[in-house]
């Protein structure tokens, strides 16, 4: 069984996420895997599902329903903050992709480029038609 305090470490991680019961829909179904005939036989597999996100979860690592129950809001929570922290990431990433891209050159980098520039244009030129006099 799960300890008051971990049940409660697990309702304010469901606060950080704005997981709200009333938003869960939760349902129980028939186990599977090792455990013989009881885990086969009993509704002790919990599937929630958060409507506002679109998530499910299907939690059945315990015979116990009552610790899948906890076990499956945790992992909701967990999946809805990564989801969020992944888009606000995303969203730094691309703001650091512009701000690099308009950071000025070095003098270095914009030599290096000129003489590129440069030498390329020497190349085109070398292939232009000779016009005959």
């Amino acid at each position: 069984m799960l300890s008051p305090e971990t049940i409660e470490k697990i309702k304010t991680r469901m606060a950080l996420a704005s997981v709200f019961e009333e938003d869960l829909e939760e349902s129980f179904i028939l186990g599977s895997g090792p455990g013989g005939q009881k885990t086969n036989k009993t509704s002790s597999t919990v599937r929630l599902y958060h409507a506002p996100s679109g998530l499910t979860i299907k939690c059945g690592l315990n015979r116990s329903r009552e610790m899948n129950r906890w076990i499956a809001r945790r992992e909701l929570a967990e999946k809805i903050l990564e989801r969020a922290q992944s888009e606000l990431s995303t969203r730094r990433q691309a703001v650091e992709k512009i701000r690099r891209q308009k950071r000025r050159r070095s003098r270095r980098q914009k030599a290096r480029m000129l003489d590129e520039k440069r030498k390329h244009g020497e190349k085109k030129a070398a292939r232009a038609r000779v016009d005959p006099v």
